[in-house]
Formats: structure tokens, C-alpha cells, sequence
């Protein structure tokens, strides 16, 4: 038994680290921990292109009432049906 699918997918984020050291700035650092977030959580719902999951985020989210309905976000989720349907890879 190994562990290189573990060690595989937590490289490219050890590699970074070093970069993200020397960010400018704490909301730099904080930028760049949701924008992770957003990309692993999308690469977790395997079907989910990330190009296109992330163009339906600019797109939309701009335009909608979220801080008035939170609610709304849920929808926006990798593993909502919609965003499933929408931004699939085998479209």
C-alpha cells in the first residue's frame, strides 16, 4: 500500500505554498485561499467543468440580490443540479 494518490493531489497546493508566503497582503492571502477553495471544491464534483463552472459564477453572481438572499448561493454550489446540468465536462 502507498499513499502517492494522496501526496499526487496535494502537490500543486505544497508547491504554491512557498509562493503564497510572500503574499502583499492579508486580503491578497485571503483572495487566494477562496479562489482555491472555489477550484478543489469544483475539481471534487468531477463533472463539473471549471472553466465554465467559474464563467457562470461572473456571470451571474454580479447580477443577483445575494446579500439580501443568501439563499440564492445554494444554488451556485459544484453539486447543485443546475450548476451540474449547466457546466457539465461532457457537454
Amino acid at each position: 500500500m502507498d499513499n502517492n494518490p494522496a501526496e499526487n493531489a496535494i502537490r500543486p497546493n505544497v508547491i504554491g505554498r512557498k509562493n503564497w508566503l510572500f503574499s502583499v497582503s492579508e486580503a491578497g492571502a485571503k483572495a487566494n485561499a477562496i479562489c482555491l477553495s472555489i477550484a478543489e471544491t469544483t475539481k471534487s464534483n468531477g463533472g463539473v467543468d471549471f472553466y465554465e463552472y467559474i464563467k457562470k459564477l461572473f456571470t451571474d453572481l454580479p447580477n443577483l440580490g445575494i446579500l439580501q438572499n443568501p439563499v440564492i448561493l445554494d444554488q451556485y454550489m459544484p453539486w447543485s443540479k443546475m450548476i451540474q446540468a449547466e457546466c457539465s465536462k461532457s457537454k
